[in-house]
């Protein structure tokens, strides 16, 4: 068993992207926030499945060039091997919490970006 509290972990990028509490040895978890504009690269997972929940604002969440606008209390589940990309396309500050599973150290493929 442990804790953690998310404010003495930073995001990733500065004021963005995903703040890891917990990475392995069976799952990660993150909250991942994104300013108005700002994006992840195009990617799939071989093994790892992914879920968003979204906590405050709106995304766009691309999968597999099928565009799906999520606010607040929405959730999606992304099976391996499914291309997926994030962008906030709102003026507003969007936040959720993301899970994968099972953990794999890596297990990133980065594909060019959708034009969704």
């Amino acid at each position: 068993m442990f804790i953690v509290d998310e404010k003495n972990r930073e995001y990733r990028l500065g004021d963005h992207g995903p703040k890891y509490l917990m990475q392995g040895p069976r799952m990660n978890f993150a909250i991942v926030q994104f300013m108005p504009g700002q994006d992840f690269r195009a990617h799939y997972h071989k093994v790892m499945e992914e879920n968003f929940y979204i906590l405050e604002g709106s995304v766009t969440i691309v999968v597999d060039g099928a565009a799906h606008e999520l606010s607040r209390g929405q959730f999606i589940h992304i099976e391996p091997r499914e291309v997926h990309y994030v962008i906030n396309r709102s003026p507003a500050v969007m936040r959720m919490a993301s899970s994968l599973a099972p953990y794999r150290e890596s297990d990133k493929y980065e594909v060019d970006n959708p034009s969704v």
